[in-house]
């Protein structure tokens, strides 16, 4: 019994929840579609985008198009107009849209005619539909115009059906991602009678038209192909709206489509048929490109056909993905397993005469091992095939003459070694030595050279060798068969030979690449700093592409190269626009992509988790010619590598910013803890003092009234010491102290400072012992006074009420040292106590002092070229010694001393 559904069973799908979420990000597109030229559709929009603004909305008109149509002409009248961009195209002057014009406006609305148009060089993307891209992304809703010709995937049967080639496509996801799609369509009759009435050309133009394009069988066909296109588009939409709705309905399984790409003309054919089809299911797809692996003799030509294909394939709206591999059928079975492909679409090929016997040609090796896979073949013309089959011969192709010499050489070398073994030997069969040049051919210069060499040694080893000799012809049957089994032999042992020969160059490239991104890592990883990770960078991409590299991180508002290799001081207006580009949109820009295709380099984002973090442009010294797969695969895992270093390298700055901040915010916490203290007590203290005093008056004693004044007194002082320091610490800090290297009688400055401890510190009992004939020392008299009584104040708090100041000579040094008896300082704390709001706790275990008084004594001791350390237990396991030590310099001479 079925399990009874709830609504949980029936929710929305979430699929088409998120798309309708992302169209609600951007801006709407509508697209005005028609059969052909003439059937209305500017006219259509105009009159829709009056209505529009009659209902409130703000409508901008970025381009229309009347073509002298007076009908359509007035409707334009009464809308607001941006005005166009003038371009210099051939010499003379053209008007363009204005993308940045109709960005700054950012109309509710904006009418951009001829969606297929394609832009003048100068502007920002080639093709008019990118511009539309553009302004929907700025959430701008746009309305545009388009005849079903222009589609992409439609191109080769518009040019098949009409006999004319369509230069200006646009990609059939534009489409299919359109919000609306509005057909405006007439019938081929009444389009026919336009024409002659003047009303979509003029008279000359229109009766050439009528004659060559406009015809009754051609104008049918497009139609059907609008209506086809519409009514599919219409099915979409409502299975997006069933879904969004949760309404029940049969929904099919998920197709999903692989197009196989190679080297041939007729690639271009294979991707667009499968567009059409992953269109018709409503399927993804995927464009792949498998590559043989240690073929690395791939002409510029083949090397275009793929990329052309792979780039068209990728403006269709598929997954581009290139892989390698000795057995391209099976790679390409393996990868439609592993991603769940339902249809294979291949063109059909041929094997040469001589793979023919031996092996399957790729086409009925995928057929034939494809037991669950469905494959479709697209049958190309015999131009194709027999450009394909005469690839080998071209006269440029320098590898097939070197290997066809290498062949006629080795089997003449052969022979003269066959002579002396003949005549020194006497053998009866010496065709076994000719498979040493098939050997040679098939390990060096790959299987034709080696089948080449098989075929003339069996010739050579019957002319020479075999009676009767000098002929081509064979007297002895075993003679015969010898031979026979001799090139049936060496045509397997070439064809083993070539595959090993391939095999290891296949494995030495991967070698090298390998090789390459671990030195690549190994110096990222070596790198201290984002400059370093920067260098390193480009210097790799520049040697493994032999190509200039850029990298661009940003500033501010700012967009400058951060390095390059070769040096480059700065990029000119363009090439920085394709940049800002890539950083904004994160897509590759520049140099063969869609975006300022002219400019020298090909910009790429540098990407993570965080988004775009640098922009990498690369300049390549053949600019006419695309990348080879392997390029390919190394420049992006060279990009790659170098975004996760500079990710490194930000969040190793961030953390120290942050371990910073932490300390600033310790230090902050402290010091108000501080403050709180330091400050509160002694207010606390003269605040009741001034009360009682205020209060009580003459009813207090006169001994009471002293103490009470006397407490004021000291907590003043107290006060004034605490911000002293606070003030000194600052100065510290800021490299504001600057002493005056003056000579400095060292006992004068002790004496000073002990004399006034006693008056501020009475309790504390203070000896103080000074070498005879104490050399002068340089630094600032009031300074080291302050040192000093710094340090008797310590004593004064932690040293149990009593302390000792010796001065002494120890060789070049004068030594000054203050001692206590207190309880001391353990080992691990003897350099924190010069650290800032250290404070050690009193004999009776509450906290004292604001934790500078050390610190600035150390930073003063350290302005006047001294030292100071702490040294703990002095005397009797007990009390602490802070010894201050000063160079002697060269002494005065007598009478001349400060």
């Amino acid at each position: 019994m079925a399990a009874p559904e709830t609504d949980f069973d029936r929710r929305p799908d979430p699929e088409a929840l998120l798309a309708l979420a992302e169209q609600e990000k951007s801006g709407k597109l509508c697209v005005f579609l028609g059969a052909a030229p003439g059937v209305g559709k500017t006219y259509a929009m105009l009159r829709r985008a009056r209505s529009a603004r009659d209902e409130g909305i703000d409508v901008v008109i970025g381009l229309a198009e009347t073509h002298g149509r007076r009908e359509t002409e007035e409707l334009t009248v009464g809308l607001e107009v941006l005005p166009r961009r003038k371009a210099e195209y051939k010499g003379r002057t053209i008007e363009e849209f204005d993308i940045d014009a109709a960005l700054a406006r950012k109309p509710q609305l904006i009418i951009v005619d001829e969606l297929a148009h394609t832009n003048a060089p100068d502007s920002r993307h080639p093709k008019r539909w990118q511009d539309v891209d553009e302004l929907l992304r700025a959430g701008v809703n746009v309305w545009t115009a388009l005849n079903i010709q222009h589609l992409e995937s439609l191109a080769d049967i518009v040019s098949k059906i009409t006999g004319v080639s369509v230069r200006e496509t646009v990609p059939d996801r534009v489409l299919q991602e359109a919000a609306d799609v509005v057909l405006v369509d007439i019938t081929p009759d009444e389009l026919l009678q336009r024409l002659k009435e003047g009303k979509v050309y003029v008279p000359e133009t229109a009766q050439r038209a009528i004659q060559n394009f406009f015809t009754p069988r051609n104008l049918t066909a497009l139609r059907e192909l609008a209506l086809r296109r519409t009514a599919d588009r219409v099915d979409d939409q409502m299975v997006g709206f069933l879904r969004q709705g949760a309404i029940e309905g049969p929904w099919a399984t998920t197709e999903r489509l692989l197009a196989c790409v190679g080297p041939d003309a007729s690639s271009q054919k294979v991707v667009r048929i499968a567009a059409r089809l992953a269109t018709g299911l409503n399927a993804p797809w995927i464009a792949l490109h498998v590559a043989r692996a240690g073929d690395d003799e791939q002409d510029a030509e083949s090397v275009k056909q793929i990329h052309d294909a792979l780039h068209l394939a990728e403006r269709l709206g598929a997954q581009i993905e290139r892989i390698s591999g000795s057995d391209l059928a099976g790679e390409v079975l393996r990868y439609a397993r592993r991603e769940n492909i339902t249809q294979i679409v291949v063109g059909r090929s041929r094997a040469s005469y001589f793979g023919r016997l031996f092996r399957w040609s790729l086409t009925d090796e995928i057929v034939r091992r494809s037991d669950d896979v469905s494959v479709q073949v697209v049958m190309g013309d015999g131009r194709e095939q027999a450009t394909k089959k005469r690839r080998w011969f071209r006269p440029g192709n320098t590898h097939y003459w070197t290997g066809t010499s290498a062949a006629i050489l080795s089997v003449a070398l052969t022979v003269c070694a066959g002579y002396l073994l003949d005549r020194w030997l006497s053998l009866s069969n010496l065709s076994v030595i000719f498979l040493v040049p098939v050997v040679l051919c098939a390990a060096w210069f790959g299987l034709l050279p080696a089948i080449m060499a098989a075929v003339l040694g069996f010739f050579a080893c019957d002319f020479f060798f075999v009676d009767p000799r000098y002929q081509l012809t064979i007297r002895d049957p075993s003679e015969f068969l010898a031979l026979v089994v001799f090139l049936v032999v060496a045509f397997v042992t070439g064809m083993l030979a070539s595959r090993v020969r391939q095999h290891s160059e296949f494995m030495r490239t991967r070698a090298e690449a390998a090789q390459s991104l671990f030195e690549f890592s190994r110096n990222l990883s070596g790198a201290a700093n984002l400059e370093e990770v920067l260098w390193a960078a480009v210097a790799q991409i520049q040697k493994s592409l032999d190509a200039r590299c850029v990298v661009l991180i940003p500033n501010a508002d700012e967009l400058a190269p951060s390095a390059a290799w070769p040096p480059l001081d700065e990029l000119d207006p363009g090439e920085t626009s394709a940049a800002r580009w890539t950083l904004e949109k994160a897509e590759p820009a520049g140099w063969r992509t869609g975006t300022l295709p002219n400019v020298r380099f090909q910009f790429r984002p540098l990407s993570t988790t965080r988004g775009v973090l640098a922009v990498a442009g690369v300049q390549f010294r053949q600019p006419n010619e695309p990348l080879s797969a392997q390029q390919e695969r190394t420049l992006t895992a060279l990009l790659e590598q170098t975004a996760i270093a500079i990710d490194r390298s930000m969040l190793v700055g961030e953390a120290v910013k942050a371990a910073a901040l932490e300390e600033n915010e310790k230090l902050r916490m402290t010091l108000l803890s501080s403050l709180s203290h330091d400050l509160r007590t002694p207010l606390t203290s003269i605040t009741g003092a001034v009360t009682s005093l205020r209060q009580l008056g003459e009813k207090m004693s006169q001994d009471d009234r002293q103490d009470l004044l006397a407490s004021i007194e000291e907590e003043t002082g107290r006060l004034s010491r605490f911000i002293s320091n606070l003030i000194e610490m600052s100065r510290i800090e800021a490299g504001a102290v600057a002493p005056r290297r003056e000579f400095v009688e060292v006992g004068d400055a002790v004496r000073a400072a002990v004399e006034r401890s006693r008056k501020v510190f009475p309790d504390l009992n203070v000896s103080v012992s000074l070498s005879q004939g104490l050399p002068l020392i340089k630094g600032d008299v009031n300074l080291l006074s302050n040192v000093l009584f710094n340090l008797l104040d310590n004593a004064n708090k932690y040293g149990g009420g009593s302390a000792a100041v010796y001065a002494r000579r120890e060789g070049g040094d004068v030594v000054i040292s203050v001692t206590d008896e207190g309880q001391g300082v353990k080992p691990v704390d003897l350099e924190r106590i010069f650290e800032k709001f250290y404070r050690g706790g009193r004999v009776d275990g509450r906290k004292a002092g604001t934790g500078l008084g050390l610190s600035i004594c150390r930073g003063l001791v350290g302005a006047m070229g001294g030292t100071i350390i702490a040294q703990s237990p002095a005397i009797r396991r007990r009390g602490t010694r802070l010894v201050l030590r000063f160079p002697i310099p060269e002494q005065p001479r007598q009478g001349k001393a400060a």
